[in-house]
Parts: structure tokens; sequence; C-alpha cells
């Protein structure tokens, strides 16, 4: 156990420097709470629990949507790293593809790595995109990309390609029908379905109140 923790004080370590000054919803403080929360649902599940901290850890350490699309980033970011630390060559395969195939947009693809160590990572960040905290990095991301916050005249779309869904424009409440009241579905775990199901009831209350606030509603 103190080499696993040695790794993983050393790769959170790497994972902070690495991600100074990134945007505040893809930040270490989310890899953090990813990180905490995949070993929350690992507690309930059969899996390898280094694969799971480390694909955790790692996963956002080069996420695409900032570094122009280029999806081999982070898989190489990471390999290059853990090899340096002396992690098995197997272990390293499955950090990076679970880095892969992580991404909602990964769900567009009809074939797809699965492991229930990629399982439990991919609940646990997209549980980071749902209730209190899926809101405000919602509106953060959408306040980067100098997004408006709803336009009636906008209406969500259920886009059919990866290429649409990376490339919308769209409004922040859009955003929520696009994706975030999708992902309670798509949990892979029984404890992430279970963390989903509040945190997504809260996303509804908070869309209904938006709606009555901006029609001048009580």
């Amino acid at each position: 156990m103190t080499m696993h923790n040695d790794i993983i004080e050393k790769t959170i370590h790497f994972v902070q420097q690495q991600l100074q000054g990134a945007e505040a919803g893809h930040d270490w403080f989310h890899v953090e709470r990813v990180w905490k929360t995949a070993k929350q649902i690992a507690m309930q599940e059969k899996a390898d629990l280094l694969t799971v901290e480390l694909g955790a850890l790692l996963h956002d350490i080069a996420d695409a949507k900032f570094h122009n699309g280029d999806e081999s980033l982070g898989p190489r970011i990471a390999r290059e790293f853990l090899e340096r630390e002396q992690v098995a060559e197997p272990v390293i395969i499955s950090v990076e593809n679970i880095i892969r195939h992580i991404s909602f947009k990964g769900s567009y693809d009809t074939e797809s790595y699965r492991t229930i160590e990629l399982d439990i990572v991919q609940d646990a960040d997209r549980l980071d995109a749902l209730g209190a905290i899926g809101i405000a990095r919602a509106f953060n991301y959408g306040g980067f990309k100098n997004r408006k916050l709803y336009d009636p005249a906008i209406k969500p779309v259920q886009y059919a390609t990866r290429e649409q869904y990376k490339t919308n424009e769209a409004p922040t409440i859009n955003h929520f029908y696009e994706k975030l009241f999708l992902l309670k579905d798509k949990m892979n775990t029984k404890a992430g379905k279970k963390m989903a199901e509040d945190r997504h009831r809260f996303m509804e209350t908070f869309v209904e109140q938006f709606y009555r606030e901006w029609n001048g509603l009580n």
C-alpha cells in the first residue's frame, strides 16, 4: 500500500502543477472531486483501485476542448508521466483508455472500450457535471466561451454526431437538455445511479426557477 500511496501522491502533485491556471470547471478541484467520488464508488465494485485512482486523477490532464481538439495529448502526457514513475504497463494502458473514452462525446461512438474501472471514473466525472456543482460548472464554461445564458429563439437539439456536439455554441440553458439531463440514465454503476438521482432533481428545480425568473414570475 505504501507504493500505491506514493504514486498517488506524486500524481496529485503532477496534476496540480499541470492544471495551474486551468478553467475553473476543469481545474484541480474538479479533478479532486472526481477522484474522491471514484474512490467512493470503487469501494462497492470489484475494480483495480490503482487504475481507478490514476484514471480519475489524470482524466483531464489535457482536455481536448482546451487544446485545439487534440484528443491524443491527454493519453500521451499521462503515459509519459506514468512511465517515468515506473508504473506497470497494463495499468498505463488502462489509464490511457480511460482518458480516451471517458467523455460524454464518446457516447456517440458505436463501438467503445469498456471496463469496470472506466465505468467508475466515468460515473464520477459525470456526477461532477450534475447538481449544484454541475450548474456552476455549466455557467462558468458558458461564460468562458462567451455564450448566452438563454435565448428562447434557440431551441435545444439532440446532436446526431460527436462533431456536432463538440462544435455547438448553444446558450448554456440548452446544455441542460443536450447533455446534463441525459446523464442520469447514462450512469454505469449502481452507486453512481443512486448519487445521480438526487443531483438530477436539484437541476430540474433550478431550471424551473430559472424560467420563472426569466419570465418575471414570482
